[in-house]
C-alpha cells in the first residue's frame, strides 16, 4: 500500500450506491470489529450500501508519521479520493461522524462531482470559541485538555471518563471501556494525541459549509449538550436536511444505533436513482491565487516594449510550470501576472512562494494573494466573489510577499506553514472586514 495511506476495506455485499465512512480520528479499521454494537453498525450499513471505509494517515492501520507532523485536511480530503480510486469508486456517498465530518465536508465542497451525497453525524468543525462560536473550548481549557493527554492517554480509568461522557447509556460497560482503552493505544502515542488536538485546535472549517451544493443530511442526539452547536453547523449547509434522533449518547456505539442506520438509509435509497444521473454542481470550494510583477510599467520602460514581452512570456511559462507541479491549473495571465486555482490550499500556498521564488532568481518581484471560497465553474473560466477577494488580497501584498485570507490559514493547520497575523483589512468591493495573514518563507 501507498506509505501514509491505509489499504481500502470494501464490504462483499452492499447496497445500490457506494459510501464513503470516516470515523472521529481515533480509529482503528481491524479493532473496532470487536466492539460489537459497533460492528453491528457496520454490518447494517453494509446491506445499505458498499461499505468503503479508511483511517487517517498515522492512524490505526496507515503507517506513522514523523512527531510533529500531524495530518492535513488537503492530505485526508486526498487520501479520500486515492481510496475510492482503488476501491473502484466513481461517486459516493461520503458520511462523515463526529471531527471524520471535518474532512468529508471538505471533500463535498471541493470534488462535488465524486460526492453522491454527504452525511454528517454530530459533526464538530471548530474547536475554538469566539465571539461568533461560544461552543468551543478556551485557551486555558484546551492546555488542560493537552495535559490531560499527556498523562491520560490510554489509561483505562481516564476512558471510563471519556465512555461516561461520550456514551452516557453506557458507561457502567466494562467490557467497552477495555475496548476503548486498547482502541487508544493502538491508534496513537500520547505524544501523537496531543499533535492531533492540537491541529483540531487551530482547524476551523466553518467556512466550508456553505460551499456545499450536494445532497445533505446531517444527524445528531437531540438530548446530547452539542445540539445547538450542530444545529448552528447544519444551518449554515445550503437546503441540508436535518434529523435529530432521540438521546443523549455522542457515539454511534451507544444508543438507538438502529436508528441512525434508518434514517442513513432513507438518505441513501432517495439518492440511488440519481447515481447514474449528472448531479455535479458547476459551484464548487477552490483556493485562487494571483501573482503580479512589482514595478512592471517601470521596467518595461526601461527595457521596452519587446523585451519586456519576451521576459513577461518567459515569466508566465515558468509559472504555468511550478503551477502544474502544484497540482493547480492556470486559469488567466492577463497583464504581468497569473490567476490560478487548486483543489488544495496548502499547495496553493507552496506554488505563490515558488513562484514569488523563482521571479526573483531572474531579477524580478513578485507578489501573490490566496483565498479559498466557492468559485462558479463557466467553461474555463472561474467567477464569483472568491476570485474578487483573492484578487484584493494580492494588491495588499508587498514585493516578495505571499497573503492569505484567514480562511486559507484555517484550512492548513498542520501543514507547517507559518503565518503573521496582519489584522483586519478592508477590500475594495467586497463587504466586511476580512483578516488577512502573511505567510512566512518556508
Amino acid at each position: 500500500r501507498p506509505t501514509g495511506r491505509t489499504l481500502p476495506t470494501r464490504s462483499p455485499g452492499g447496497g445500490p450506491v457506494d459510501m464513503v465512512l470516516l470515523r472521529a480520528w481515533f480509529s482503528d479499521m481491524e479493532h473496532e470489529w470487536q466492539e460489537p454494537r459497533l460492528a453491528r453498525f457496520y454490518r447494517r450499513l453494509e446491506s445499505v450500501a458498499r461499505l468503503i471505509r479508511l483511517d487517517r494517515r498515522g492512524m490505526g492501520l496507515s503507517d506513522r508519521r514523523a512527531q510533529g507532523a500531524p495530518v492535513t485536511l488537503e492530505e485526508t480530503v486526498d487520501d479520500i479520493r486515492t481510496v475510492m480510486d482503488a476501491a473502484g469508486s466513481h461517486r459516493a456517498v461520503l458520511a462523515g461522524l463526529g471531527d471524520g465530518a471535518t474532512n468529508c465536508a471538505l471533500f463535498a465542497a471541493t470534488h462535488p462531482e465524486r460526492t453522491l451525497g454527504l452525511v454528517l453525524y454530530g459533526p464538530f468543525m471548530r474547536w475554538q470559541r469566539g465571539e461568533d462560536f461560544p461552543w468551543g473550548d478556551t485557551p486555558a481549557g484546551h492546555a488542560e485538555d493537552l495535559d490531560h493527554l499527556r498523562l491520560k492517554w490510554g489509561v483505562r480509568d481516564a476512558v471510563a471518563g471519556l465512555v461516561a461522557g461520550g456514551a452516557p447509556s453506557r458507561a457502567n460497560d466494562q467490557a467497552l471501556i477495555d475496548w476503548f482503552t486498547e482502541q487508544q493505544r493502538r491508534t496513537a502515542s500520547p505524544e501523537e494525541a496531543v499533535e492531533m488536538a492540537n491541529w483540531f485546535w487551530q482547524t476551523d472549517a466553518t467556512a466550508v459549509l456553505e460551499s456545499i451544493h450536494v445532497p445533505t443530511l446531517v444527524l445528531m442526539r437531540a438530548e446530547n449538550e452539542s445540539v445547538d452547536e450542530w444545529r448552528h453547523i447544519a444551518a449554515r449547509i445550503p437546503d441540508a436536511r436535518v434529523v435529530e434522533v432521540p438521546g443523549e449518547d455522542l457515539f454511534v456505539l451507544a444508543g438507538d444505533t438502529d436508528a441512525v442506520v434508518r434514517e442513513m438509509q432513507r438518505f441513501v435509497e432517495s439518492l440511488a436513482e440519481a447515481e447514474a444521473g449528472d448531479i455535479a454542481s458547476n459551484r464548487v470550494l477552490a483556493t485562487v491565487l494571483f501573482t503580479d510583477l512589482v514595478a512592471s510599467t517601470e521596467r518595461a520602460a526601461e527595457m521596452g516594449d519587446r523585451a519586456w514581452a519576451d521576459v513577461l512570456s518567459e515569466h508566465h511559462r515558468r509559472a504555468a510550470v511550478i503551477v502544474q507541479r502544484h497540482r493547480g491549473r492556470v486559469i488567466d495571465t492577463a497583464g504581468d501576472g497569473i490567476l490560478a486555482s487548486f483543489d488544495g490550499p496548502g499547495r496553493a500556498i507552496r506554488c505563490a512562494l515558488g513562484v514569488i521564488e523563482d521571479a526573483r532568481a531572474v531579477g524580478l518581484e513578485a507578489r501573490a494573494g490566496l483565498h479559498t471560497g466557492e468559485c462558479e465553474l463557466d467553461g474555463d473560466r472561474l467567477r464569483g466573489l472568491a476570485v474578487h477577494i483573492g484578487a484584493r488580497v494580492a494588491a495588499l501584498a508587498g514585493p516578495s510577499e505571499v497573503l492569505a485570507s484567514s480562511t486559507v490559514k484555517d484550512l492548513v493547520a498542520g501543514s507547517g506553514l507559518e503565518f503573521e497575523d496582519r489584522g483586519a483589512r478592508e477590500l475594495k468591493g467586497v463587504p466586511g472586514e476580512w483578516r488577512i495573514f502573511a505567510v512566512a518563507p518556508e
